[in-house]
């Protein structure tokens, strides 16, 4: 939706928008063969498999910018592009109760949200994201900062209004308009 309109919506109409997006979104999600999860720094998926699986029956490829999970000779559960790209390096697997792969994927950019995990499979509004506070308060103060302030960046752009370092221009630009006015002695 455009900016301009959800901004020009009564609370009331932008609460029942949101609410039929957050269904929308939960009946799209349902649809996956798996379930996700993720912070600004990783990303964990759980994909059921049949009782009784071992890790010698599973394919499990991950790639910097590619996901396939499957077992051997069916076809892939998951298989495609990754929204973004990972270190493959810090990102593992493992079979749990031989019953559900679980995936722990780690964001090569630990400073954004991933609206899916595979190109062109549902998408969630991103700028919905309310990260848990206790996450987000076990962070240290520089970081905790650096994460807020692309927050509230995020915000404002979907709101398609200027982010933090805009404003610190704008304002800058209207003091230098202030100082250059006649009789300010420049």
């Amino acid at each position: 939706m455009d900016p301009k309109l959800y901004d020009s919506m009564t609370e009331a109409e932008r609460t029942e928008y949101d609410a039929a997006n957050r269904k929308r979104e939960r009946e799209e999600q349902a649809t996956l063969p798996y379930k996700w999860r993720q912070t600004l720094i990783d990303l964990d998926i759980s994909v059921e498999v049949p009782k009784g699986t071992r890790g010698k029956d599973l394919i499990i490829e991950i790639k910097k910018k590619s996901l396939k999970v499957g077992l051997k000779g069916q076809d892939p559960i998951i298989q495609g592009t990754l929204s973004k790209e990972i270190k493959t390096e810090d990102s593992t697997w493992t079979l749990d109760d031989q019953k559900e792969v679980n995936i722990h994927l780690e964001k090569y950019k630990g400073t954004e949200w991933w609206s899916c995990v595979i190109d062109g499979h549902p998408t969630i509004d991103t700028t919905k994201i309310t990260p848990e506070n206790s996450k987000l308060s076990d962070l240290d103060g520089e970081t905790r900062g650096m994460v807020e302030k692309m927050m509230f960046d995020q915000r404002q752009k979907a709101a398609g209004k200027p982010t933090s370092d805009e404003q610190k221009k704008q304002e800058a630009f209207k003091k230098f308009q202030a100082m250059a006015t006649p009789g300010n002695g420049l």
